[in-house]
């Protein structure tokens, strides 16, 4: 009996364990995803320039280590807020490009946006429903994330519509794969940290919403 006792108690544990760091990384993700949103919106309006937005997202990496070092701390908290407002505000250009290149860019935007949260929100309930472990995807979506950006970049050098469609397609299922994979981890305890946790989410989100944005872009010109 005292076995069982001791079980039942550790499983009880490590479901509250999970309940709340699932709970904290939402609150988090909210918070920061609408600093990132009001940055982003900042860089649109005053029209940052390439300059700028390229120091914003190289200082977005100084401060993904920041934050990194400091996941354990009340300063972690900061810290990501720092990331996700210059990960936001680097995405500036990006947006004005699409606002002032295409006579529907500002729809192209919200619909990518629309589609992002929906997204979120079906593949979060999916796994939190189900309960999947996707403990063993972590190697097959590294190794197609990392196909996706050698072929980004290769297609900066040949600027193919073709590619960039193709591109954008896989990188938006990754990237939903991703959000499936990385919200699984946190209910088998595979993220203890709440922090850690917002930041991978956040950055799943922002490349399902990048991808999304540029898939409507290609699209659209070949409509």
């Amino acid at each position: 009996m005292p076995i069982n006792e001791n079980i039942i108690l550790q499983r009880s544990e490590s479901l509250l364990s999970t309940h709340s760091v699932l709970r904290n990384t939402y609150l988090l993700l909210s918070l920061t995803l609408l600093f990132s949103a009001s940055m982003a919106g900042m860089a649109v309006t005053i029209q940052a320039g390439f300059g700028s937005s390229m120091i914003a997202f190289i200082l977005s990496f100084v401060l993904l280590f920041v934050t990194t070092s400091m996941r354990n701390s009340a300063w972690g908290i900061l810290a990501v807020f720092a990331f996700t407002g210059c990960m936001g505000y680097s995405m500036g250009p990006l947006l004005n490009h699409f606002i002032r290149g295409y006579s529907n860019g500002s729809q192209l935007i919200v619909t990518a946006l629309g589609g992002t949260g929906i997204t979120f929100l079906l593949s979060s309930a999916y796994i939190i429903t189900t309960k999947k472990e996707l403990s063993n995807w972590g190697s097959f979506l590294m190794i197609g994330l990392v196909m996706c950006v050698i072929a980004s970049l290769a297609n900066l050098v040949f600027k193919m519509p073709a590619m960039q469609l193709a591109i954008s397609t896989i990188m938006t299922f990754v990237s939903t794969m991703l959000m499936m994979y990385d919200t699984s981890r946190i209910i088998h305890q595979g993220e203890r940290n709440y922090i850690m946790a917002t930041i991978s989410l956040y950055l799943d989100i922002q490349m399902l919403f990048q991808n999304l944005l540029m898939l409507l872009g290609v699209m659209n010109d070949r409509n």
